[in-house]
């Protein structure tokens, strides 16, 4: 007799940081349903992003293949039409396959503000949809507040008023909860991006003051306040998603295989800088939670990337289990983005729970860090002999 297919769902949030979880140990932060669901997960600690930067790191957790390789090496570059994806190899595994929320993989109007309507309301037609059955979400724009949504059942982009984690997480808990077994779904959150200004459904910001931030912020200027500033924002956004995960969770059976991650982090100040892309570890480590009944809850330090979720993924729709466990993670950047605060250069490097080598495009050493001594990366030992063996692995 087979294995009974497990329903499987991947919640995938934007600019979550690892670091900025309740169970990680972030004394800020509100994320009881997090919190709770890591309790009952495998929590992969050290796990990473390949591309601490949406488009790239979107493209390669669908498909399982790194940027560029995918077809996506510019921020403006969309999926291409042949790419194969997780749910092109489920469908073919049996199960239905439906996706909710944040596409960001289409192709986009550079004359548009990346921030509004019009990013949100631009359409993604079928073909531009990955391969999924069922599709419901929207192309990008950031609105945390009141999404414009389409798919396949919405022909043209509606807006559906109150907050965009909420909005998004319990229509999919509704459509998923009347599927029939087996199926896969993936709910794609913006929150907890910028801007984070913007309500979060009734969830207040902390004190700036009262913030507690890690040593590698400067203090006393210009990034101190600013990172006060925005992680007020970005807590009180952490709250309501976590809200609204929490509710999606409860309205799913408890066999469910459960996925909660991000694309990547955000620095928030740390060594003075913002935003993403960069090889920090504020930039590139994600949360990355597991929750499989046939799997006991615990601790792995392995060096996994959310490149390895599809072969997970892959192995439970089989009924059994991943068994990878590769020596180390590879992280890059593709290209530079020309937005503010990003990284100013392409760069490729491997992780490991004890040490992290970064070179740039020529091969030259950028970054090495002992992660085992120092944490924070207020070290960089690129003028070393060590380091000097990894870029010349590396490239």
């Amino acid at each position: 007799m087979s294995a009974v297919k497990p329903n499987i769902l991947w919640i995938v949030t934007t600019q979550w940081r690892a670091q900025a979880c309740g169970y990680a140990g972030d004394v800020n932060v509100r994320t009881p349903a997090i919190d709770a669901l890591a309790a009952q997960s495998v929590n992969y600690a050290q796990a990473v992003t390949p591309h601490p930067f949406g488009p790239f790191a979107r493209a390669a957790l669908l498909t399982g293949v790194p940027s560029p390789a995918n077809g996506v090496r510019d921020y403006f570059d969309p999926l291409p039409t042949n790419a194969r994806t997780i749910a092109h190899a489920l469908n073919e595994a049996g199960y239905h396959t439906a996706f909710f929320g944040k596409w960001h993989l289409a192709p986009k109007d550079r004359s548009e503000p990346l921030v509004g309507e019009a990013h949100a309301r631009a359409l993604v037609p079928p073909a531009r949809r990955g391969g999924f059955a069922f599709w419901e979400g929207f192309e990008g724009g950031f609105q945390l507040n009141t999404p414009w949504l389409q798919g396949s059942r919405l022909a043209e982009p509606q807006p559906f008023a109150g907050y965009q984690s909420r909005v998004v997480a319990e229509r999919a808990a509704d459509y998923l909860s009347a599927q029939s077994a087996p199926w896969f779904g993936v709910i794609s959150l913006e929150a907890p991006h910028p801007p984070y200004g913007a309500p979060a459904d009734g969830f207040i910001p902390l004190a700036p003051a009262a913030l507690q931030l890690a040593r590698n912020v400067p203090r006393g200027g210009a990034a101190e306040a600013r990172a006060r500033t925005e992680l007020a924002g970005y807590y009180a956004h952490i709250a309501a998603t976590d809200a609204a995960i929490g509710r999606l969770v409860a309205a799913l059976a408890a066999d469910t295989v459960i996925v909660f991650t991000s694309v990547h982090g955000d620095m928030h100040g740390a060594h003075g800088l913002f935003r993403k892309g960069w090889p920090h570890e504020e930039s590139v480590r994600v949360p990355l939670l597991i929750r499989h009944p046939r799997l006991v809850p615990q601790t792995s330090a392995a060096a996994v990337s959310l490149i390895d979720l599809p072969a997970m993924t892959r192995a439970w729709a089989e009924g059994g289990h991943w068994t990878g466990s590769p020596a180390l993670a590879r992280i890059s950047m593709p290209s530079v983005v020309g937005l503010p605060d990003q990284c100013d250069r392409e760069w490729q490097g491997a992780r490991t729970p004890a040490w992290k080598c970064v070179v740039n495009a020529d091969g030259s050493p950028w970054l090495c860090y002992d992660l085992t001594t120092d944490p924070l990366e207020q070290r960089n030992l690129a003028d070393s002999d060590f380091a000097r063996r990894c870029a010349a692995a590396l490239v």
